[in-house]
């Protein structure tokens, strides 16, 4: 691997980024989860919902409020209809052409509960958000990832999947844009239980956290003790003789109710008469997805299934609808969906809420507005779906969670995990319980961390003031510079938000980019053969200090083989007359801009030693200042950008000319073309007038005879 040193570049001082996080769904409500987040041009969504209390178009977030088309990316936490049921319409109905994510099983479920959702809902068509070919289009473009999987789907946005708990496949998101990182939480759980790992902490602490607040500062009760609560109300209800109801939601929850079930049934066999019933059109699809994802849960089921599935239930039977079901006697069935909206849990509640000897278990968190989150206040009455007659509630109605969203302990452990953590951002919350966490997580921490609670439509602004940096690799690295003010010639790549310093003939190493170099060939005919040729070079070593010659007919200018210009007399191919020998003067170098400067000035020399004899320069003196001396400065000024002029004669009879650039100075005597003063503005100085006096100054000027 190669070294990597990092330099700082300067920069205009109080600039900042912005990063905006605005709900759209979930904002003080628990229901069609949808947060926008924003930087740096970049647009990423997290979730895209419907509200399960409301229909329609009301159930959708408030795609109004954004631009569809400009939204980058779009990642799905998991497969519950409150964070994925809004896809096939954003998706197919308005303009946006992003890209969408989620995990494996998250996507195989998906497929199953949105093409269900379509074929049981109870709304007219003409309220109906898509249909089944919105949705097998809409599934089309849904890409999957893996867990710890990094992947950069859009320039300059990166994002990596952790797991989440929750359900199968949940999933929370790393998004990292120009180094900053927003760690987006979805519904996510910290307790493993009979099937499900618990949630990870990513390795990186985030900038902002977006995390959910659906309990506030409600502690769960262990699990142990919800199991029994559990089990004891349905063995009483079936006891007495009466039919035990369980709304639940397909797939989530639904899977650890039956393997408790099963269990329970298995340790007491004077239930092995009451049946227990899993009522969902999805149910045996829904087996053959968690038995393919296996491998997604925790060690203890992993364990059972290499004896044998324990998703193959010993005491469970599918319902596939109510004409296979005989209501005779004692029973327990659990049925879609979970907060008794429609479909066949409301039906089997509507049946069975008159008789006191019946029971409903609410087994997790139920929405305000829906019938589940009604009857856990206990009205005498409740209205009938489609007859819209009031019905007596007079069956037993229990709560026990187990419910897989995080509670204020296990929110709270999170964030402490992830310190120093100065932004949080709350949705997926009603608006009271998000209040109460804010208060605690507030008192806590202090101002040493923000804590924010959008509503829907309402954007948090966060500034990030951030240093740019320079990585310096490849050769550069293993010779850095000793001091801070030292000068290094490279190139700098910049790609996404970040940038590097590559010596040139490495760039093809560490980055896309390929490297190429023009060589510049001029042919001048010299009619004079090797007298012009003399003359030239005469003129040539006059004007270069660092002129070599290895032989008498070829030249090397230049300080260094990449700023070299090479020029050769040879013997051109075709003389004009028979017999007669016709030479040229071939001028080579590699273009740069030191480079070109001197072979300009080469070829000046030569075309003017073939029209002159050799002059003997005699200096300027300070009478012709305003004549060419004073063009060679003006000149010499604005080739370099510099403050330059032309003195009095020195003591040895010539002007000079004088410079003052980027802090060096260096004066030039217009004779002998030396140069005195620091090393590096000498040099550019004495370039520039090799370059510039030919054009300037013709060689015939002053010329006289050697004595």
């Amino acid at each position: 691997m190669a070294n990597v040193i990092k330099r700082k570049i300067e920069t205009s001082q109080g600039s900042v980024d912005v990063l905006e996080v605005m709900p759209i769904g979930a904002g003080n409500e628990v229901g069609r989860s949808c947060v926008l987040m924003r930087f740096k041009g970049k647009t990423v969504m997290f979730d895209c919902g419907i509200h399960p209390a409301y229909s329609g178009l009301m159930a959708l977030p408030y795609f109004d409020t954004i631009q569809p088309a400009n939204v980058d990316l779009l990642l799905v936490s998991h497969f519950h209809l409150d964070h994925c049921a809004a896809l096939p319409y954003f998706m197919q109905k308005t303009g946006f052409r992003g890209r969408v994510f989620a995990t494996h099983a998250t996507k195989a479920i998906t497929k199953m509960l949105l093409g269900d959702y379509v074929k049981v809902a109870t709304i007219g068509a003409d309220e109906m958000l898509y249909d089944e070919l919105d949705v097998a289009r809409s599934l089309e473009r849904l890409e999957t990832c893996d867990y710890h999987q990094q992947l950069q789907p859009v320039s300059g946005i990166k994002f990596t999947a952790y797991n989440a708990g929750h359900v199968l496949g949940a999933a929370m998101f790393v998004v990292e844009i120009a180094g900053v990182r927003v760690l987006y939480t979805g519904d996510f759980s910290r307790q493993e239980d009979r099937h499900l790992m618990a949630a990870e902490i990513p390795p990186e602490v985030p900038h902002v956290l977006i995390v959910e607040s659906t309990y506030g500062v409600q502690i769960h009760q262990p699990r142990d003790e919800r199991e029994r609560r559990f089990t004891g109300f349905v063995h009483d209800t079936v006891r007495r003789g009466g039919r035990c109801l369980i709304p639940v939601f397909a797939l989530g929850r639904a899977q650890e109710l039956l393997l408790i079930l099963d269990e329970y049934w298995q340790q007491h066999p004077e239930l092995h008469h009451v049946p227990v019933y899993y009522a969902s059109s999805l149910a045996k699809k829904c087996m053959s997805v968690y038995q393919t994802y296996i491998g997604m849960m925790n060690e203890h089921i992993r364990a059972r299934f290499a004896v044998s599935n324990p998703f193959v239930f010993k005491h469970i039977s599918n319902l596939k609808s109510m004409e296979h079901f005989d209501d005779v006697g004692p029973c327990v069935v659990m049925a879609s969906p979970g907060m008794l909206q429609s479909g066949l849990s409301r039906e089997l509640f509507e049946r069975w809420c008159p008789d006191a000897r019946n029971g409903v278990i609410i087994p997790g968190y139920c929405v305000d507005g829906t019938l589940a989150h009604q009857i856990l206040q206990q009205p005498k009455t409740v209205t009938a779906l489609h007859s819209g007659q009031p019905l007596p509630l007079n069956c037993q109605v229990a709560y026990v969670s187990f419910s897989a969203h995080s509670d204020f302990v296990q929110t709270s452990q999170f964030i402490e995990a992830m310190q120093p953590l100065a932004n949080v951002v709350l949705v997926h919350g009603e608006a009271t319980e998000m209040g109460r966490l804010a208060a605690a997580l507030q008192h806590k921490y202090g101002a040493a961390m923000r804590v924010m609670t959008p509503k829907n439509g309402h954007r948090e602004r966060m500034e990030f003031a951030q240093e740019s940096l320079a990585k310096a690799v490849g050769t550069l690295a293993n010779d850095p510079p000793t001091t801070d003010d030292a000068s290094v010639s490279a190139v700098l790549v910049s790609k996404e938000y970040t940038m590097s310093l590559v010596h040139g003939p490495q760039v093809p190493l560490f980055t896309t980019l390929h490297t190429s170099r023009l060589e510049q060939l001029v042919s001048v005919p010299l009619g004079g053969g090797r007298s012009v040729w003399g003359r030239a070079v005469e003129l040539l070593s006059r004007m270069y200090d660092d002129l070599k010659q290895p032989n008498p007919d070829q030249l090397l200018i230049g300080p260094g083989p990449d700023s070299e210009v090479r020029v050769l007399l040879r013997p051109r191919a075709v003389g004009p007359r028979k017999g007669e020998m016709s030479w040229e003067a071939c001028v080579q170098w590699h273009a740069e801009p030191t480079a070109d400067m001197v072979a300009d000035s080469v070829l000046a020399v030569l075309a003017a030693a073939l029209i002159s004899p050799l002059p003997q320069a005699k200096g300027l003196p300070v009478s012709v200042g305003h004549g060419a001396a004073a063009v060679l400065s003006s000149a010499v000024g604005e080739w370099l950008g510099a403050e330059a002029a032309v003195q009095d004669e020195n003591p040895a009879g010539a002007a000079s000319l004088t410079i003052s650039l980027d802090g060096g100075n260096a004066s030039c005597n217009l004779k002998t073309n030396k140069c005195d003063g620091s090393t590096e503005t000498c040099a550019r100085l004495r370039n520039a007038v090799a370059g510039l006096r030919q054009a300037v100054l013709p060689v015939a000027w002053e010329v006289h005879d050697e004595p």
